[in-house]
């Protein structure tokens, strides 16, 4: 077990290098990988699952004790990334598939790697644990709305139908991780060590059966997905802190607020794309996935060397 504990954290520590090197094998070879698109679903299902292992009465407490930074955190999530993705798609002038799968990752919750990148920083970790929570909880009511916003102009959006998936993919999965956690507390307790793992498997499988199924479009896209996907992270980060700054908040809080409004569940993106779009929808969240995972660790360094006045 503790073999498999380190090399469950060895995984973890080099994510992005994983989803780097499986990305490219399905770009190069995606009739390898083009089946597991038929599984994106249920494998988002099991990193949900594994959050609804982690998450405890405590991850919630933030919300009573420190209601107004909570609430900054969780505003900047659902206003900010939604915008800043519907202004890149205009600015862009993008192709409807393409612009539709930016707005979807701008309206996602945010990610569970934002807490570890809050903690590496130094920032406030409580604050982004509880915000990543209740994004999460709150996502099969805001985000439909959040896409029926801003993407109707391009195609024709049902919000019940995305409701439908939110609840299918994050909602009970988190129920149920929850259940089992109380129930079969020892055991729930040793798998939360191996639960990086499964969850980096998961999101590098996602990744790749994306790729692997819009091998042709990426090919003819991927570099204007790129540069845009950069830019909404980035600007993600960078207003997101400005956002904490404006309501006079330490530096540790504006660092969890930054990486909590930049850094997206972009593997949420990738199966409401998936399922209720088209493959090329579903690239933006999954190059996302690459870069955040990315500019991340960047981003966590350069905060952590940074002291309040």
């Amino acid at each position: 077990m503790n073999i498999l504990e380190r090399f469950s954290q060895f995984v973890s520590s080099t994510f992005a290098i994983w989803v780097l090197i499986f990305a490219t094998f399905a770009f190069l070879s995606p009739n390898t990988f083009s089946w597991i698109g038929g599984y994106i679903t249920i494998l988002l299902g099991i990193v949900m699952f594994g959050m609804g292992l982690t998450i405890t009465v405590d991850d919630f407490k933030e919300v009573l004790t420190r209601p107004k930074d909570v609430a900054v955190g969780v505003i900047g999530q659902f206003v900010i990334m939604p915008t800043l993705a519907y202004l890149l798609a205009k600015g862009f002038n993008l192709p409807p598939e393409i612009a539709i799968g930016v707005i979807l990752v701008g309206c996602c919750p945010g990610g569970t790697s934002s807490n570890v990148m809050t903690f590496l920083s130094k920032g406030d970790v409580a604050l982004s644990v509880t915000i990543t929570s209740i994004t999460t909880l709150l996502a099969p009511f805001v985000t439909p709305a959040l896409i029926l916003l801003f993407a109707s102009e391009w195609v024709d959006i049902a919000p019940s139908s995305l409701f439908i998936s939110i609840v299918q993919v994050v909602l009970i999965p988190i129920i149920l991780g929850i259940i089992v956690q109380k129930v079969f507390k020892k055991q729930a307790k040793a798998s939360v060590k191996v639960l990086p793992l499964v969850s980096v498997i998961a999101i590098v499988a996602i990744v790749s059966a994306v790729v692997a199924g819009s091998q042709e479009k990426i090919a003819e896209t991927g570099l204007l997905i790129f540069v845009v996907v950069i830019l909404h992270n980035t600007l993600g980060y960078a207003i997101g802190y400005l956002f904490a700054k404006l309501f006079k908040m330490n530096l540790p809080k504006r660092k969890a607020i930054a990486i909590e409004v930049g850094m997206q569940n972009s593997g949420l993106g990738v199966a409401l794309a998936a399922a209720h779009f088209s493959p090329l929808a579903a690239v933006p969240s999954a190059i996302f996935s690459v870069w955040h995972n990315i500019s991340g660790p960047i981003l966590a360094t350069i905060f952590r060397h940074m002291k309040d006045k």
